[in-house]
């Protein structure tokens, strides 16, 4: 498929933003997204997925808000992303990346089924939904990179996610602004290795991502 068949006004704008992070997406990808952000506005209609609406913002608050991510996962890494609400960021580095081995866990029954579908529906062989607290959950091999979006404070999701963690790993917090508070209530054996100013193309807002490490 050649890259000339993508070009919705969609596709045109996760194309650009992509590559203003250094990003070349190919055109299924960029279709791939597009059909993502299409089922969100289908089934945000009836089960609030997200309170942004417009399918324009999401592309800049959501997929590439995502995306930002893609530098700094390693090729091949296991990613859990928890708390995964609408698949974020998990579907988007999912399809950015084939590389990776992508799992997307919530505990909302909607929010899974949700994920699913799109799992299905994307034909994302290399992404797997599952409805699970992630304290509950028990999987039968450990993350190199265990992440949220939108799930709960540092801290907390550090207290619960590290059992999920591989020798070596990381869990990796995304943020808006700087979140100075949460840094200084982390869990004592949890060390902040990293914190990394996002820019997202189109985004006017402030967002970091948190990099920690257990000792």
């Amino acid at each position: 498929m050649s890259a000339s068949l993508a070009t919705t006004p969609i596709t045109n704008t996760v194309e650009q933003g992509a590559r203003e992070l250094g990003l070349v997406l190919s055109s299924d990808a960029l279709q791939s997204l597009e059909a993502y952000l299409d089922l969100i506005v289908k089934w945000n209609a009836v089960h609030n997925l997200t309170a942004i609406r417009d399918k324009a913002r999401m592309v800049t608050h959501h997929v590439l808000d995502s995306l930002a991510l893609v530098p700094y996962v390693p090729n091949g890494a296991r990613v859990l992303d928890v708390g995964s609400g609408a698949g974020l960021p998990g579907i988007p580095l999912a399809i950015a990346r084939s590389d990776l081995v992508v799992t997307l866990l919530d505990s909302n029954q909607k929010k899974a089924a949700f994920l699913q579908q799109a799992v299905t529906t994307l034909r994302l062989i290399n992404v797997t939904a599952l409805a699970a607290r992630v304290e509950q959950y028990r999987p039968a091999a450990s993350f190199d990179i265990v992440v949220a979006r939108a799930f709960a404070e540092i801290g907390e999701f550090a207290d619960l996610a590290q059992g999920h963690v591989a020798p070596g790993g990381k869990l990796f917090a995304m943020k808006g602004v700087y979140p100075e508070d949460e840094l200084r209530r982390m869990p004592a054996n949890i060390s902040v290795e990293q914190v990394v100013e996002l820019h997202v193309p189109g985004l006017d807002a402030k967002r970091h991502l948190i990099v920690l490490s257990i000792r």
